[in-house]
């Protein structure tokens, strides 16, 4: 059955006037896949997930969303938490023979047959499926978003380029900190930056490198995770979406995942660890969501906030995105102008919206032609920056759930910005 456009509309002015109405924001996003408008389609997913992470319908439509997008580190994300969450029939599977790896379970009641038993061989090295890259990248690669880089300065390279002065004042460096803000941003490049700053390894780890379906397989498989990352030290460990693997372990209902965040806290805590010389960095969209144990001192105890682009950091962007396309008369500051709270993605969609024009045009006349300002004109209306869905949630965080001035960065932009 096809999706009127009015029924649409009309769910988007009501999602307007109750943003908080998760019931109906998931509708709207199931609507918004069905006619293929998976980019708005994405975000209202995501804000439901946020305030629950279990939601199944909502994990399902964002992967299938993330999926049509082609962001396929988020869909694989999202396809492994569903899996997690909600195990099928034809996830439950029983051998009558016992093998290497699958044990004979045949005599269980059948009440206890909830999922296939494996013995995993030990000694697997997983290294082998994670990339331990050297950056090339550094905080000079990083357009604008000065403020940004003097925090990381102060609170992260300072001291560990300044041994001695540590020392001088008895202050020992530990623990690692959280990059937040809208998704698309910049928080993974700036974490390459801070390695290549570093001269460290960079090992990006996501929820789709730990869970797995099998029993004990997820804590495993991040234990050896941290062990290749000590074993490349100097190193940066970065851990994406902090909120998927560390999620509050109150709003989990079941075990496994609640294992997993016991496996990550017992992997940051030096007793048992050799971390010295790892770098611990994290990156999430909702810190709110992040488990209380993690971010205690030792662990990720610092927070830096990562916003959308400011304008040097947009028109570096925009040239960035532009550089091999053939453009004219291209005023690049009306531009950065025209695109406050524009995230990074939102500026490369932007430019690949306005040569997908330009060529349709090209293929009726027949005849080539650079891009110009006016050929920005059109997508500027149509896309809208996706960091605004983001604001209304953190807005409530920052207001009522300040503890400790957790989100006094957030709280002050939203007021700078008139958000």
């Amino acid at each position: 059955m096809s999706v009127s456009e009015n029924a649409i509309s009309a769910l988007r002015t009501a999602l307007e006037n109750t943003p908080d109405d998760h019931d109906l924001a998931l509708h709207l996003a199931n609507l918004l896949l069905e006619t293929e408008s998976y980019a708005e389609a994405l975000p209202l997913f995501q804000q439901v997930l946020t305030t629950q992470p279990n939601n199944v319908k909502a994990l399902r439509g964002a992967w299938q969303a993330a999926d049509k997008l082609g962001k396929e580190n988020l869909a694989v994300g999202y396809k492994q938490l569903l899996s997690a969450l909600e195990p099928t029939n034809s996830d439950i599977k029983f051998n009558n023979e016992s093998t290497d790896e699958t044990g004979n379970v045949q005599n269980l009641p059948q009440r206890t047959r909830q999922a296939e038993l494996r013995l995993v061989k030990g000694g697997e090295d997983i290294s082998q499926y994670v990339e331990v890259e050297d950056s090339e990248v550094f905080l000079k690669d990083v357009g604008g978003m000065e403020q940004v880089k003097r925090r990381l300065h102060l609170s992260f390279l300072g001291p560990i380029k300044n041994p001695q002065l540590m020392k001088t004042y008895g202050k020992s460096l530990g623990g690692g900190f959280i990059l937040y803000g809208p998704p698309g941003c910049g928080k993974t490049f700036i974490a390459r930056a801070l390695a290549g700053e570093l001269g460290a390894k960079f090992i990006s780890v996501g929820l789709s490198d730990v869970v797995d379906m099998w029993f004990g397989e997820s804590e495993r498989k991040l234990h050896e995770l941290f062990e290749t990352a000590r074993r490349a030290v100097p190193a940066v460990l970065f851990i994406d979406e902090l909120d998927a693997l560390g999620q509050k372990r109150s709003h989990l209902k079941h075990s496994s995942m609640r294992n997993v965040v016991n496996q990550l806290l017992a992997e940051l805590d030096s007793l048992g660890n050799d971390n010295t010389n790892l770098f611990m960095l994290a990156a999430t969209n909702h810190p709110w969501d992040v488990d209380a144990a993690l971010r205690r001192p030792g662990r990720f105890d610092r927070m830096i906030a990562v916003f959308p682009p400011d304008p040097p950091a947009r028109q570096a962007i925009l040239q960035y995105h532009l550089r091999n396309k053939p453009i004219e008369d291209l005023d690049l500051e009306l531009l950065v102008t025209q695109t406050k709270f524009f995230s990074g993605a939102d500026l490369a969609y932007l430019c690949n919206i306005a040569t997908e024009y330009v060529i349709e045009e090209c293929m009726e006349t027949g005849q080539t032609r650079p891009l110009t300002t006016e050929d920005f004109y059109r997508p500027i209306k149509e896309v809208r920056p996706t960091t605004k869905a983001w604001f209304e949630v953190a807005r409530n965080y920052a207001m009522f759930a300040n503890e400790g001035g957790t989100y006094d960065d957030l709280l002050e932009y939203i007021h700078k910005a008139k958000l």
